[in-house]
């Protein structure tokens, strides 16, 4: 998975400045210099009485890079976030597709809403991985059989599985990002349990590694709070 930090505005003094127009109107842009490590307290509170709106006035914007399957997911969180997705109307999509690694557990457990993921055998590994190479070999000949006889690329694209990688840009503020990740990543100090699949998971953690070190007071709020978004 590919996450790229292209751009941002946001910081904790972010939150601060949002927070104390509400008391201090006009004099609340005087946060904007202030070392937000005084109100960390503040930004605690904040998160522990879910206040949030203070925790929008910010911006970030991501490119990733990542499986098709990951995507879908992904486009499911709307308040808060922008897409432009990379277009197989337009540009002859490219032959990068996902395979599990050795450390992807691969066998399914349990009932829905309390799945359990447990390791696979090598055997199991092998013919995920080999099974899937099969089928994009041959999903992507297809494809360029289907362009090379004209056919539009908008129909052409139909017979590419979900393995294949797509690029997208993901705009968010603070707010709309941990509610992101209270619901796609695991975590020992979260509060309400999830269960992700692990190929958004890596995203979300590459995403929050960012995001923590733009706003470390933030982050310490959202992990002490049980990474419940505010």
């Amino acid at each position: 998975m590919t996450v790229e930090l292209v751009k941002h505005s946001a910081a904790d003094t972010d939150v601060l400045w949002a927070a104390r127009v509400s008391t201090g109107g006009e004099k609340s842009l005087e946060e904007l210099h202030k070392d937000p490590e005084r109100s960390k307290g503040l930004i605690n509170f904040l998160m522990r009485d879910r206040h949030g709106s203070p925790f929008e006035h910010n911006s970030m914007t991501f490119f990733i890079s990542a499986p098709l399957f990951v995507f879908r997911e992904f486009h499911r969180h709307r308040v808060g976030w922008s897409y432009n997705e990379e277009s197989g109307r337009y540009r002859e999509l490219q032959p990068v597709f996902y395979t599990p690694d050795a450390a992807r557990k691969l066998v399914q457990q349990g009932r829905p809403g309390k799945y359990e993921f447990v390791e696979g055998t090598p055997e199991q590994h092998g013919l995920a991985v080999s099974a899937m190479e099969d089928s994009y070999r041959q999903a992507y000949a297809t494809y360029q059989r289907l362009l090379e006889a004209g056919v539009a690329r908008e129909v052409a694209r139909a017979v590419l599985p979900v393995g294949l990688y797509s690029s997208m840009y993901a705009t968010c503020n603070a707010r709309s990002l941990m509610h992101f990740l209270g619901l796609r990543t695991q975590h020992e100090q979260a509060k309400v349990p999830s269960f992700p699949q692990r190929e958004i998971e890596m995203v979300g953690e590459l995403m929050e590694e960012q995001w923590a070190k733009l706003m470390p007071l933030t982050h310490a709020a959202f992990n002490a709070n049980g990474r419940v978004a505010p």
